[in-house]
């Protein structure tokens, strides 16, 4: 697994528990709901991209 890829995680997850923290303090909680759906579809979609990535080179490392 990539260091920058972690990294990557981290820092959306901070930034959206700082958005979250920021919008419920707001009396948003809705709007903070959906900030956090959206960090967590963000780094599925990272970590989804990064499977495909390791099938492909598993794909091409045994020829298939």
């Amino acid at each position: 697994m990539q260091v920058d890829l972690i990294f990557k995680v981290a820092a959306i997850g901070i930034l959206v528990a700082v958005l979250n923290q920021l919008l419920i303090r707001s009396g948003r909680e809705e709007q903070a709901m959906m900030t956090t759906l959206a960090g967590l579809i963000v780094v599925l979609m990272m970590i989804i991209q990064e499977i495909s990535n390791l099938f492909s080179y598993v794909k091409s490392t045994f020829g298939f």
